[in-house]
């Protein structure tokens, strides 16, 4: 401030420069006024930013604690391991001890059984020589005898003799015996010893392959926690990274600040929505606000790229119709085009069929100024069913069986509802099995998703669901969240099934009528003839009697049968293959 005024003094005291001094002057202010509304602006992005990374860091302890725990687990687990292979390897020198004290036992054996060989030896010897003197002193007794009784002395030589060379033979062959059998054990101890090392060897093999298989298992582990630490690190940058390049995420809660109705308003139209359907609210919000403010169109003019419904030169009034007026309008139109077409019985076009009702209903000169008002509010409520489904069939992006097989699905789950109960009382429980019954191709995850629809608005206590309710539209023609549920799937599991057969197709750029055929019959082995031969001629653009065109590129095939109403007939090969291993 004193330099303002010093500045100011000085523009005042020189009267020449005082344009220029002024002009300074006043970039300065400016530039200060600039820098402050910078810094104000800045300051909620400033605590955005503390914020985002606060919930951030408490994201980063938390996986590090989640990785904490798991390499401590890992730890744990290789601790027991390492322990259990000490315990492999006290087993193993044990054993190999009792090997070792079994050679020494069979080693003092062997040593004493030949001691015992030694002792034998001299002890026969001894026999022989004792053997030897008796048969000395029988012959000098025989002598002695001989002179006295006066015997054959030739026949007792003889005899002498003889009984010699047995002795002889004998003692040959006792020694041999002692020679070859002296250091053999006995069989039955060397049968249990045996026996006792096959065991000791079976068990010791076995051990061995218990160590190896935990060796290997240890690798294993091993490789899996160097895996699970370079995932780890790998999200640790992924983290970063995101933290560094991610945007704040919208507070929605101001819109409620500019949107009719106020925050009321703004909660039913944001329920259940993301960010993106959020995105297409506001939008839409923001267009029906603009076009209220629109008082004349402009004509596309009558050429015959513009459609029918759009043909005209010059201004078209807007008749600034709330969106419960073209609801109304729209479902008027859908009930006589039902009707005509169940009295004639033929299909007729919805784009010739809408002008010709506006005109019939409306006069010809303020036809156009309806047919422009709806196709406004048509093409800026994506939000709503009515408006989208029939912008979307009058536009040619979608075929009108869409619709009607759709609206067909639910009216036969209301009967399915019906029919279940019993009592006519116009409730029944979350868990029933209609809705499976009626949706059998579906999987559990979705029968789950509706289920939780149709509990939107019940207290935790409470079982019974008004099914009545489900199927109710307000007064714009919003379906309740159960409904819009079941629309929503239907088009991801219409969606699902053409990403097979864009899979069961990837190897192709362009496609034939028999290669389209034989991709359905792969992807969905239950459909009948009928129902291939309508999905080609959707793909093909001809009549079933007419015979098949050329091959055609098999992205222009895909978005004719987004187009059309194509869905799975049977369930899916890989689901039934499941099923069928549970069943084992």
């Amino acid at each position: 401030q004193p330099y303002r005024e010093v500045f100011e003094f000085f523009i005042d005291s020189f009267k020449t420069y005082k344009p220029l001094l002024s002009a300074i002057k006043n970039e300065y202010e400016a530039t200060l006024a600039h820098q402050k509304m910078t810094i104000r602006a800045l300051e909620p992005l400033k605590a955005m930013v503390t914020t985002v990374s606060e919930e951030c860091t408490q994201q980063i302890l938390a996986l590090q604690e989640k990785e904490k725990d798991e390499i401590n687990m890992l730890k744990q687990e290789k601790q027991q391991l390492l322990k259990f292979i000490d315990n492999m390897k006290e087993e193993k020198n044990s054993l190999q001890t009792q090997v070792e004290h079994l050679q020494t036992s069979v080693a003092e054996e062997y040593a004493r059984y030949l001691n015992e060989y030694g002792a034998r030896k001299l002890l026969l010897a001894k026999l022989n020589d004792m053997h030897n003197e008796q048969l000395d002193m029988a012959c000098h007794q025989a002598r002695g005898r001989e002179n006295v009784k006066g015997e054959d002395v030739v026949k007792l030589t003889l005899a002498l003799k003889i009984a010699r060379q047995d002795l002889t033979k004998a003692q040959v062959k006792l020694n041999t015996v002692i020679a070859d059998y002296g250091d053999v054990v006995p069989r039955r101890d060397y049968e249990s010893l045996e026996k006792k090392y096959s065991d000791l060897l079976q068990e010791m093999k076995t051990l061995q392959k218990d160590f190896e298989q935990l060796h290997k298992e240890y690798k294993t582990l091993l490789a899996i926690h160097r895996e699970t630490a370079e995932e780890r690190d790998n999200f640790c940058a992924e983290l970063q990274r995101i933290q560094l390049n991610c945007t704040p995420r919208p507070n929605w809660a101001k819109c409620s600040e500019v949107i009719p109705g106020g925050a009321e308003r703004w909660g039913c139209l944001a329920a259940g929505k993301s960010s993106d359907q959020l995105v297409d609210v506001l939008l839409e919000e923001i267009g029906t606000g603009a076009l209220e403010e629109i008082n004349v169109f402009p004509g596309w003019g009558k050429g015959d790229q513009v459609p029918v419904y759009l043909r005209h030169e010059g201004d078209v009034r807007n008749k600034k119709l709330t969106k419960k007026d073209v609801v109304n309008v729209l479902k008027d139109v859908w009930k006589e085009k039902i009707a005509l077409e169940q009295q004639t019985g033929k299909r007729s076009s919805l784009p010739e069929f809408f002008l010709g009702y506006l005109q019939k209903k409306y006069g010809d000169a303020a036809a156009m100024e309806w047919s422009y008002t709806l196709y406004e509010n048509m093409r800026l409520c994506r939000s709503n069913h009515v408006l989208s489904s029939f912008y979307d069939i009058l536009t040619g992006k979608v075929g009108e069986e869409q619709y009607h097989n759709q609206n067909q699905l639910i009216s036969n789950l209301q009967k399915e509802l019906a029919a279940c109960d019993s009592s006519n009382s116009g409730s029944l429980t979350s868990e029933h099995v209609a809705v499976r019954e009626a949706f059998p191709l579906k999987r559990k995850e979705s029968i789950q998703e509706l289920v939780d629809a149709s509990r939107y608005k019940l207290d935790g206590a409470e079982d019974l669901i008004d099914y009545v309710s489900l199927f109710k539209e307000d007064e714009e023609g919003n379906d309740e969240p159960f409904v819009a549920k079941l629309r929503s799937q239907h088009v991801r599991e219409k969606q699902a099934y053409l990403r097979q057969l864009k899979n069961e197709l990837r190897d192709l750029t362009e496609v034939t009528a028999d290669d389209l055929k034989t991709a359905f019959c792969t992807i969905d082995p239950d459909i009948d003839d009928q129902t291939l031969d309508t999905y080609t001629g959707l793909a093909y653009q001809v009549r079933r009697e007419q015979p098949d065109q050329e091959a055609v590129p098999v992205e222009t095939v895909l978005e004719r049968l987004l187009a059309g109403d194509v869905r799975r007939v049977g369930p899916s090969p890989r689901e039934g293959r499941t099923a069928g291993s549970e069943g084992e």
